[in-house]
């Protein structure tokens, strides 16, 4: 499958030009950002895209441009505002600092790693993402669907890539399963180290598209960039033999050009990828749950034991898969949990741990 078969999957903010391409489409521009732009006071004011993000502060690109400008945040007390990679600023005549940020088309983000409530943003503006997985251990149905949640409640392509195809005799069963994922899902087996690879995934990595490459550590991600780009521009590492998990070789997200015009995100390998925001993808994800959850009795069903439940209804005829109802239920209440605010969530704890030591003075009594 290609691109051009997702009837219900658009590029975001993608039109095709009528006339010459601004000298910025090859940076990934679009008119969706151009009709921003006031020309009677911001005709001075220089676009530029963030390639790269440091603790110092920001390289940005564009015409005639490449430099490093200081950090920029809309409000100080909105992490989603921060500038991050992908994203398109309006700097200063002088190009020394940025004015202010284009509204983004799309923005892939996850609850940042640990207790806290922070959002940690990924990227800004990517028109296509690359899960990638393999051939071995790592290939997990549960974790595909956390990324694919992640990317469609962001309003971006998914693509799964499976790596290391070399390592198995026949692909065909990986590739069986993660298309079933999610309807019209294109999915590639690959080796990552054929330079055939470029060809299969071109027609997602045209002049101004924008890719990003998500995955866990030891699948193969750096290598395929390495592949894409001609050249060793990201370190890799040799899954451990012991348990064949990655180990992490990217340590921040920064954009690269393709030769032949698109734009490639290398993403951190994610252990750790916590759902908040993403009720958009998983009703995609999970339709045919959520249109049968409709007809429970109840409205706010559990799914669990109560009369008149649709869902364990189609359990029990074998209409659904038990695992994969699961794993709906916990990505559901676990987007639903962490898109509390921290009062509620305390509320929520605090509630629970009441609950339960009500249940245990009651055995105890009895």
């Amino acid at each position: 499958m290609n691109s051009k078969s997702h009837s219900k999957w658009t590029i975001p903010g993608f039109d095709a030009p009528k006339s010459a391409p601004s000298p910025l489409a090859r940076f990934g521009w679009r008119p969706a950002f151009a009709n921003q732009i006031d020309p009677d006071t911001e005709a001075d004011l220089r676009p530029a895209r963030v390639v790269g993000v440091h603790r110092n502060g920001l390289d940005v690109v564009g015409p005639d441009l490449a430099t490093r400008i200081p950090p920029y945040r809309a409000d100080e007390e909105d992490d989603e505002t921060a500038a991050t990679v992908g994203d398109w600023l309006l700097l200063d005549a002088d190009a020394t600092r940025a004015v202010r940020a284009l509204d983004r088309q799309s923005l892939l983000k996850r609850r940042a790693p640990g207790t806290g409530r922070q959002v940690q943003l990924i990227a800004a503006n990517v028109d296509t993402v690359f899960i990638v997985t393999s051939c071995n251990r790592d290939f997990n149905l549960a974790r595909l669907e956390r990324y694919l949640a992640l990317v469609r409640s962001s309003g971006v392509l998914p693509v799964v890539v499976i790596t290391k195809a070399d390592l198995v005799d026949d692909t065909a069963s990986y590739v069986k399963e993660a298309r079933a994922l999610l309807p019209n899902l294109s999915v590639e087996a690959v080796n990552a180290l054929e330079p055939g690879v470029a060809d299969m995934l071109r027609p997602w990595c045209g002049p101004g598209q924008t890719v990003a490459f998500m995955g866990s550590s030891g699948v193969g991600k750096s290598t395929l960039v390495n592949t894409l780009l001609g050249e060793a521009a990201v370190e890799t590492k040799a899954a451990r033999e012991d348990d064949d998990r990655g180990r992490h070789t990217t340590t921040a997200r920064a954009l690269h050009r393709l030769a032949h015009g698109g734009w490639l995100l290398d993403t951190p390998g994610m252990r750790e990828l916590q759902m908040t925001d993403v009720e958009d993808g998983l009703d995609e994800l999970y339709a045919d749950i959520e249109e049968l959850s409709a007809g429970c009795r109840f409205s706010d069903c559990a799914h669990d034991q109560e009369p008149g439940c649709a869902v364990t209804a189609a359990l029990a005829n074998g209409q659904l898969d038990a695992a994969r109802v699961k794993r709906w239920k916990k990505l559901v209440a676990e987007n639903r949990f962490n898109a509390m605010t921290l009062a509620e969530r305390r509320a929520a704890e605090k509630g629970f741990g009441k609950m339960v030591r009500e249940v245990q003075s009651i055995k105890k009594k009895r």
